[in-house]
C-alpha cells in the first residue's frame, strides 16, 4: 500500500493524472471524447461540459425533422410555403418599420434591403417564428445521434457552449430549429460567433431579442460570402432543343460550374449584361405541369446558398426579395 501511495504521488508530480481526468462511465466514447476535446482545445472544465450533456435530451422529432427538410420537395410545392400574399403584407410593414436600419445596412454592407428582408421573412416570418426545440437539444440529438451529419452538429455543439459563454447566454433554455438555428436569422452558432454585429452600438450582439442587431448581422453575413453590390441575383433562361440540360444540371450542390459564356455556347439563352468569364451555373426548377423553368444563377445566388445550401431556398429568397421591391417600386417608396 505504501508503495503504491508513493507511484500515486509521484505520477500526480509528473502531471501524468491531471491530463487524464476521470470522466463518469455514463457517456458512451463520442462523448467522453467530445468532453476531453471541450477541455484539451477550448478549455471548458469537463464538468460543466459534462452538465451540459446531462441537460440535454435526445429528441426523435429532430431526427424525423431532418430527414425530411422542405428543400427535398419539388419545386412547385416549395415556393407556396414562402410566396404568399401575407408574408410578402407583412414584409412590406416590417421593410417600412425598419427602414432607416436597412438603409444603413445596405450602405454599410452592400446589400440591399429587399434581400434583408426576405431573408427574415423565410428565415423566421420577421421574427414571429423562431424555434420551437431547445438549441441544446437539437445539437446534441444530431451530434451524437444522427450518423450522417454527426461531425457537423458535434462541431457546432462545441461552438454553442463557446457562444454561450462568449455572449453570457442561457444554454439550456436557448430556442431555436431542429437544427440548432437560432434568432430572426436563424444563424447557426458557428455563423453568430463569427458573423453576428452589434449594430446597435449597445456592446452586445443579440440576435435573439435584438431587430437592429440582427438585420446588420444578416447583411455582414453575404458581405462576408463576397456578395456584390448592384449585381443580379438570378436570370431567367430558355435551352434549346439540342442543350444538353442534363449535364449542365447534373451534380449536387450550388457551386457555380460554368461560365456565363460557356452557357450561351451551350445553347443557354438569357439576357445579361455581365462578362462572359462570369460564374454560373443552370438550375432547373421542377413545376405542377411536369415541366421545369430554368434559371441561370450567378455569384450572388451563390452567396445566398451560403446561407442554406438549396437552390431552391436560394430562388424562395430572390423572389420573395423581387415581390417586395416591385410593390416598393409601384407604391412610389
Amino acid at each position: 500500500m505504501k508503495k503504491l501511495r508513493c507511484l500515486l504521488l509521484a505520477c500526480c508530480s509528473l502531471g501524468f493524472l491531471a491530463t487524464a481526468p476521470a470522466l463518469s462511465s455514463e457517456w458512451s466514447e463520442a462523448e467522453r471524447q467530445f468532453i476531453q476535446m471541450m477541455q484539451q482545445e477550448h478549455q471548458i472544465p469537463a464538468q460543466e461540459t459534462e452538465a451540459l450533456l446531462r441537460a440535454a435530451s435526445k429528441s426523435q422529432p429532430i431526427i424525423d425533422a431532418i430527414t425530411r427538410p422542405w428543400e427535398a420537395r419539388p419545386w412547385h410545392e416549395y415556393y407556396t410555403i414562402f410566396l404568399t400574399e401575407r408574408r410578402l403584407k407583412e414584409g412590406l410593414a416590417f421593410w417600412e418599420e425598419h427602414e432607416e436600419i436597412l438603409i444603413r445596412a445596405r450602405k454599410q454592407y452592400g446589400v440591399p434591403e429587399e434581400v434583408i428582408v426576405a431573408i427574415m421573412g423565410v428565415e423566421t416570418y420577421y421574427g414571429r417564428i423562431m424555434g420551437t426545440h431547445r438549441v441544446l437539444d437539437a445539437l446534441y440529438t444530431l451530434g451524437f445521434h444522427y450518423p450522417p451529419r454527426q461531425t457537423f452538429f458535434r462541431s457546432e455543439l462545441a461552438q454553442f457552449i463557446l457562444l454561450t459563454r462568449e455572449e453570457s447566454l442561457p444554454a439550456e433554455a436557448l430556442m431555436g430549429s431542429y437544427a440548432g438555428a437560432m434568432g430572426f436569422g436563424q444563424f447557426i452558432s458557428s455563423s453568430y460567433r463569427y458573423y453576428a454585429v452589434d449594430f446597435d452600438g449597445d456592446g452586445q450582439r443579440d440576435l435573439l431579442g435584438n431587430v437592429v442587431d440582427a438585420i446588420g448581422s444578416v447583411a455582414n453575413y453575404f458581405a462576408r460570402h463576397h456578395w456584390r453590390d448592384a449585381q443580379p441575383i438570378t436570370i431567367p433562361a430558355w435551352v434549346s432543343a439540342d442543350t444538353d440540360v442534363a449535364a449542365l444540371t447534373s451534380g449536387r450542390g450550388t457551386v457555380l460550374t460554368h461560365t456565363v459564356g460557356e452557357l450561351h455556347e451551350k445553347g443557354v439563352r438569357f439576357i445579361t449584361a455581365m462578362p462572359a468569364d462570369t460564374k454560373a451555373r443552370l438550375f432547373a426548377f421542377e413545376e405542377a405541369d411536369g415541366g421545369y423553368s430554368y434559371w441561370v444563377g450567378l455569384p450572388n445566388f451563390y452567396a445566398i446558398t451560403r446561407y442554406n445550401h438549396s437552390p431552391l431556398y436560394a430562388m424562395a429568397v430572390f423572389q420573395l426579395s423581387e415581390q417586395l421591391r416591385q410593390h416598393r417600386v409601384m407604391a412610389g417608396q
